[in-house]
C-alpha cells in the first residue's frame, strides 16, 4: 500500500471519529436523538473510509468484493445521517 494514501484514509478516519464523538456529545448533554443517528452514521462512515483497503490488503479480497463491502457500509452511514434529518421525530414533536 503507498503509504501517502495510508496516511489520507487515517485522517478521513480519524476527522470522522471526532464528528461522531461530537455528535454523540450533543446527544447525550441535550437529549438529541437526531444527533444520536448522525453520529452512528460518522461512525459507519468513517469505518468504510479505511475498510476497502484492509479488506483487499489484509483479507485478500477481490477489489471489487471491498469495494463493494466499503460501499454498503457508507451507504449505511449516510442512510443514519439522512435518518437525522428527515426520519427521527423531536421529542417536542411527540406530544
Amino acid at each position: 500500500m503507498h503509504i501517502e494514501l495510508v496516511v489520507a484514509k487515517v485522517i478521513t478516519m480519524a476527522l470522522g471519529l471526532l464528528i461522531a464523538y461530537q455528535a454523540y456529545k450533543g446527544y447525550t448533554e441535550y437529549d438529541s436523538r437526531p444527533m444520536l443517528f448522525v453520529a452512528i452514521g460518522f461512525l459507519f462512515i468513517s469505518f468504510g473510509a479505511v475498510i476497502e483497503g484492509l479488506l483487499f490488503e489484509v483479507v485478500g479480497l477481490s477489489l471489487f468484493q471491498a469495494g463493494t463491502i466499503q460501499t454498503g457500509i457508507v451507504t449505511l452511514g449516510m442512510l443514519s445521517v439522512l435518518y437525522s434529518l428527515y426520519g427521527v421525530r423531536h421529542s417536542s414533536d411527540d406530544s
